[in-house]
């Protein structure tokens, strides 16, 4: 059985910085990829939470990522953004070009990021919950290694691209959109490999195409798209945008940070970023999206024990309860901080 310990936000914030320091990145963006980190761990997204300090810290010190990189920020027009992260930490490069495209949307009302020498950065809701937070509707996305064959193909060609989408909820609660273009993502295949668990036949394929079980074999297989060739669709269309349109790596130009470690992936992110305010007066969308939540949680549940849900919902009440009670940390997790 698992063991946890309980900490607060703060305490794994501060300690994810101090061990992102410890592998030599500078203090401002060891805070920014620990805070990020720490809010996957406050949605309750821990496969993409602290837990990847284990990966994140291996190709640090192999030279894999860049620790210390010279992140260029340009505007190629008015309202476009685009950024060369320098092989630097996913999170540190997919904030800076959220942040850098907010700022554009505010002086035009919407804007445009576009992201490449990055890694992976983490689990999508954090950009959105900041977007959000800000007034801003997003629409975020990236690129990221082959998992997935081609739609008839028998080889993986394309990721399991994040696609999400956020907007401004009434007292802070925001719609918040995150999923993977897979029935369900590697980590979680991982994590059942770690546990000793089988997985559902509808998540992977081994490595001859078939449905498997076996989280080993799915390991060495493909991941199933979420709605057969609609989502092989939306994995092209993320890469489009995220890797192609970027000038990042797209496709099978993208390293392998299980099979190449210590070579730069080159990840490509992308940011659609709408100013709420110019759309109508102070509190419009606010109004119009409680009344949109009020519509939805209306129809009567068909199972009692499972209410009607909003995307966004589970994680930020998760993150509440968090905040209050503290977040239940693996052994092993607090092991690597330590």
């Amino acid at each position: 059985m698992s063991i946890s310990e309980k900490r607060s936000a703060q305490q794994l914030r501060d300690q994810g910085k101090a061990a992102f320091e410890r592998l030599g990145v500078p203090a401002d963006d060891a805070r920014l990829c620990a805070d990020l980190l720490v809010m996957a761990d406050l949605f309750g997204l821990t496969t993409h939470g602290l837990s990847r300090l284990e990966s994140y810290g291996e190709r640090l010190r192999i030279g894999g990522i860049n620790p210390k990189p010279a992140i260029q920020i340009e505007r190629a027009a008015n309202a476009v953004i685009k950024v060369d992260g320098d092989n630097g930490l996913g999170p540190v490069v997919g904030m800076r070009t959220l942040q850098a495209t907010m700022d554009a949307a505010r002086e035009h009302g919407v804007a445009v990021g576009f992201a490449r020498g990055s890694n992976h950065f983490g689990p999508i809701s954090p950009y959105l919950y900041e977007a959000a937070q800000a007034g801003f509707v997003s629409l975020v996305c990236s690129n990221a290694t082959t998992t997935i064959a081609p739609w008839g193909g028998s080889d993986a060609r394309l990721g399991n691209n994040p696609l999400g989408f956020g907007a401004p909820g009434d007292d802070g609660n925001h719609f918040m959109l995150d999923m993977a273009i897979s029935v369900a993502a590697r980590a979680k295949i991982r994590s059942a490999l770690r546990d000793g668990t089988s997985i559902p036949e509808t998540w992977a394929t081994d490595a001859k195409g078939n449905p498997t079980t076996d989280p080993a074999k799915a390991l060495e297989g493909f991941l199933q798209p979420m709605g057969g060739y609609k989502g092989y669709g939306l994995a092209l269309m993320v890469d489009l945008l995220a890797g192609v349109m970027s000038d990042a790596a797209y496709l099978t130009h993208v390293k392998s940070w299980v099979d190449a470690p210590d070579e730069p992936q080159n990840l490509g992110h992308f940011f659609l970023l709408i100013d709420a305010k110019v759309l109508g007066p102070n509190g419009w969308l606010l109004s119009r999206m409680k009344d949109f939540m009020m519509i939805l949680h209306a129809s009567e549940s068909a199972n009692p024990d499972r209410p009607v849900l909003v995307p966004g919902e589970i994680e930020l009440g998760r993150m509440r309860d968090r905040l209050r009670d503290g977040i239940d940390v693996d052994a092993a997790v607090l092991g690597l901080l330590n």
